[in-house]
């Protein structure tokens, strides 16, 4: 199906009429196309009929719980999932995120944020082929030759650690929960032991980041996981 004037589509889920007007007139300025539907049931038939390129959804719909309706739409498709809700809890952000969302956002948030995530999301999307080189910065990870430069400097990483920014680099700008992380760098024997996580992603830091204790590259989602920045 083709884009609307090759815009790109975005589908707000959401049922406060408020929030939908507030939405379509951040997001309907030119620089994308906007459908909304106000039901998990009314989402799930508009994202097979539209095919979005980014969905932002609520949690809180009149009829699906949201990760019901994110679990569902994973079953057929990898479509950006950004999670707009007023549940700012941990758990929330790590239900959703393991259900499949790509990103969360607690509302009140900024258009500014707002469109950057969704901007962020598109561009992941365009890197699903894998590239097989992942420039942002000074950092580079040639995944074919399993290479990680930074500047001209090639940086030593031991098999995990570069298992673990490969990951971080497929998934590039995505909240990815640290069960996810450890299920596919150690396996499910693992999921519980979020310090092994830590211990790594600490070594991996002070390998590519110029001062470990501010991170630019490896952000972490406190209490909730880590994202790759990728908007240098």
């Amino acid at each position: 199906m083709p884009k609307e004037n090759n815009l790109p589509r975005i589908l707000v889920v959401d049922d406060e009429p408020p929030i939908q007007r507030f939405l379509r007139t951040a997001l309907d300025s030119g620089d994308f196309s906007v459908h909304q539907a106000e039901t998990g049931h009314a989402a799930l038939a508009a994202a097979a009929a539209t095919r979005p390129d980014v969905i932002l959804l609520d949690l809180g719909l009149p009829d699906i719980d949201g990760v019901e309706v994110i679990r569902r739409i994973r079953e057929w498709s990898q479509v950006p999932i950004i999670v707009l809700s007023v549940r700012d809890r941990e758990d929330d952000k790590v239900k959703a995120l393991d259900a499949g969302a790509d990103d969360y956002l607690t509302k009140p948030f900024g258009v500014a944020e707002l469109i950057a995530r969704i901007r962020a999301a598109l561009r992941r999307s365009l890197r699903q082929a894998e590239e097989p080189v992942f420039r942002t910065g000074e950092l580079e990870v040639d995944l074919s030759r399993r290479r990680v430069l930074m500047g001209e400097a090639e940086v030593q990483l031991t098999p995990t650690e570069y298992d673990l920014l490969r990951l971080l680099v497929i998934h590039a700008g995505k909240v990815l929960t640290h069960r996810h992380i450890l299920k596919q760098i150690w396996g499910t024997a693992y999921v519980e032991q979020p310090h092994v996580l830590r211990v790594n992603i600490s070594n991996l830091r002070h390998k590519i980041e110029n001062d470990p204790s501010r991170p630019r590259y490896i952000l972490t989602e406190p209490g909730v996981g880590y994202r790759l920045r990728a908007d240098f």
